[in-house]
């Protein structure tokens, strides 16, 4: 089994670097080494189609410019495609030792990490920070979709839909391990999640009328979301046993995650991760009415955001 790696690189990112220094010292090499940088500026959709076409490797792994791969994960990689003929793709996980330091870099990465941990199985969605696709599958279906995400964002997610859709099996293996190089502000990490996760996820799953309880879509989520939101509402209106009430369910249900941030940060992460994912929450509350609008006002139009989804 042949395995080419596929790097979008088009921004000329910094941490390009250890991405790939960590690629080469793996125990398993890729056997093609694409770093895609033309064109300039390209969403990372159009640079992974375009290096995916440099290629003739039987499996493309994709691997984000930002990603230090564990020394066994192209391993990992061909091991579960052998031991799973019929497998269309596999993705992994960012591991629970993120490199940036700050408080929301370390919450966002762990979230991350969680969520893809305890969602471990067979999949209805697809990771392109670290995930592979059999070369064939990934024709077939067309590749990514560059025409509607021309910047970075659920690009990955609507090519596992696409090979949901066609009868592939898609598989989340946490074992598949990298470590994440982006350092988070809580803007930058508010923006991501409204405009480049959020709406455009919501949009997605609107054209599609597809129902979803994958990774951060299953009912703990929403259910979190909504102690979110009535965790808001009682401290706005001044009612402290419906905060209390809130944030106690809140911690029921995201009692292993938060877990996690007091034992890899201590009380601080504790604390500050607890109020990051309730502002995480409400960013995701948020997108749906701003999607549903979008969606609305675009619904009729040739080209608009998810309807060129539909044939997926």
């Amino acid at each position: 089994m042949r395995l080419a790696v596929v790097i979008p690189a088009s921004d000329d990112p910094p941490t390009l670097g250890r991405c790939l220094a960590a690629l080469r010292a793996g125990k398993r090499r890729p056997d093609e080494l694409i770093v895609q940088r033309e064109p300039a500026g390209a969403g990372p959709a159009a640079a992974r189609n375009a290096g995916a076409q440099r290629g003739a490797a039987d499996v493309l792994v994709f691997v984000d410019s930002d990603v230090e791969v564990h020394a066994d994960a192209l391993a990992r990689i061909e091991e579960r495609f052998r031991l799973e003929p019929d497998l269309c793709g596999v993705f992994g996980s960012y591991d629970d030792e993120p490199a940036a330091s700050g408080l929301t870099s370390r919450f966002r990465n762990l979230l991350h990490h969680h969520v893809h941990v305890s969602g471990a199985g067979e999949a209805d969605t697809f990771w392109a920070g670290l995930g592979a696709v059999r070369r064939g599958d990934f024709e077939a279906v067309g590749g990514f979709d560059a025409e509607t995400y021309r910047e970075p964002s659920i690009e990955d997610i609507a090519l596992g839909m696409k090979l949901r859709a066609t009868g592939g099996r898609l598989r989340l293996d946490p074992a598949i391990r990298g470590r994440h190089l982006k350092a988070w502000t809580p803007l930058s990490m508010v923006r991501t999640d409204l405009w480049r996760r959020g709406v455009p996820w919501t949009r997605l799953l609107l054209g599609q009328r597809h129902r979803s309880g994958a990774l951060n879509l299953g009912m703990r989520h929403r259910a979190s979301a909504v102690g979110a939101l009535a965790l808001l509402v009682g401290l706005i209106g001044r009612r402290p046993r419906l905060a209390l009430a809130a944030l106690l369910s809140m911690t029921a249900l995201n009692r292993d995650f938060y877990t996690l941030l007091a034992r890899r940060g201590g009380p601080r992460l504790l604390i500050g991760g607890v109020a990051l994912h309730v502002l995480h929450l409400l960013t995701a509350v948020a997108s749906v009415p701003v999607a549903i609008v979008q969606h609305l006002g675009e619904r009729g139009r040739p080209r608009a955001g998810v309807a060129t989804n539909r044939s997926i």
